[in-house]
């Protein structure tokens, strides 16, 4: 499971206030919630795209700190994907998970990556259980 921060003086509840519509949106129909770090996530077991086998989104909360997105999709090898003549739907998948994230975050790519890149490099300076 990944989550992914806001940008700087952003809230996910005023990006997102309804997260159901927002999943089923991107996703496909809501069909299970899972409990992660005792939040409630919404699962999409059966994804419109192809790509995708399960995915599982939601908010995270912190009590003090700004509540997170977590996002964790289990996609199918793509050379299954392929096989099926669902190319599209591959480039597609893409495409949604960004799109996702970014109206989500308000963060691009780029943005997340250089964020992930400075929080490992935090982690390494830590020491370790000493």
């Amino acid at each position: 499971m990944r989550e992914y921060k806001m940008r700087r003086g952003e809230h996910l509840e005023d990006r997102v206030p309804d997260m159901e519509a927002f999943v089923e949106e991107y996703f496909g129909e809501i069909t299970d919630t899972e409990d992660y770090e005792g939040n409630d996530l919404l699962v999409v077991d059966d994804p419109d795209n192809p790509v995708f086998d399960r995915v599982v989104a939601g908010r995270v909360e912190y009590g003090s700190k700004k509540d997170k997105l977590a996002l964790h999709i289990d996609e199918r090898p793509a050379e299954d994907v392929i096989a099926e003549g669902n190319v599209d739907a591959a480039e597609d998948a893409v495409a949604i998970k960004n799109d996702f994230l970014e109206e989500a975050t308000d963060r691009d790519a780029k943005a997340r990556r250089d964020s992930l890149k400075r929080s490992v490099e935090d982690d390494a300076d830590a020491p370790d259980n000493v």
